[in-house]
C-alpha cells in the first residue's frame, strides 16, 4: 500500500467494486390510435411513461369536477404484471389537476382503451388539449394471493395501530 493510500485510509480497507444496474425490459404489446407518440421513458431511470390526451376537442375542467379521458392506446400485458395509472407530479402542484381511483389498476387480461379519471383540485378552470401529458403509466409485477381462513392472526408490536398511530415526529 503507498504512503498516500495509507494517509487517506489509516485502517485497511477492502476495495469496494460498485456495478450499476440496468433496468429489465418487459416485451408489450400496443395499439396506439391517436396520432400522439407512443408513451416512453424519459430517462434510464424513469419507473414510468407518459400518457397524452387523445381528444377531438379541448376539455376545460371546473374546480372540482372530474372526467374521462381518452389516450387511444389498447395494451396487452403478460399475466402476472399490470399497468398502474398515477398522477404527474408537476401536473398536481402546478395545476392542482390529478387522478381519482390512483394509482389505477390496467390488469394484464384487459383489452379496451386506456382511459384516465382526471379531477381538478384547483379553484380555477383547468383545460386539457389534445396531446397535453396528463398521468405516467409504470408496468409492474403482481402476484395473485391464495387466501387461507385463519382464526388468529400473529401478533406483532404493530398489532392493529394504524392511521398515525405512530405520530408526527
Amino acid at each position: 500500500m503507498t504512503d498516500f493510500v495509507k494517509n487517506i485510509f489509516p485502517v485497511p480497507f477492502t476495495l469496494l467494486i460498485i456495478t450499476f444496474a440496468t433496468m429489465s425490459s418487459l416485451p408489450v404489446n400496443i395499439i396506439n390510435r391517436s396520432d400522439n407518440p407512443l408513451p416512453a421513458y424519459a430517462t434510464g431511470g424513469s419507473a414510468g411513461m407518459d400518457l397524452r390526451a387523445n381528444l377531438e376537442q379541448e376539455i376545460v375542467l371546473q374546480p372540482l369536477e372530474r372526467t374521462l379521458v381518452p389516450t387511444g392506446l389498447f395494451i396487452e400485458l403478460p399475466v402476472g404484471f399490470e399497468a398502474q395509472i398515477r398522477p404527474r407530479s408537476g401536473l398536481a402542484i402546478k395545476e392542482g389537476i390529478t387522478l381519482l381511483n390512483s394509482p389505477g389498476t390496467i390488469d394484464s387480461d384487459y383489452r379496451g382503451e386506456i382511459k384516465v379519471i382526471l379531477i381538478n383540485l384547483s379553484n380555477e378552470c383547468r383545460k386539457i388539449g389534445h396531446g397535453d401529458r396528463i398521468a405516467q403509466m409504470v408496468i409492474a409485477r403482481v402476484e395473485q394471493a391464495e387466501l387461507i381462513l385463519v382464526h388468529q392472526l400473529v401478533d406483532t408490536d404493530r398489532s392493529s395501530g394504524g392511521f398515525g398511530h405512530t405520530g408526527v415526529n
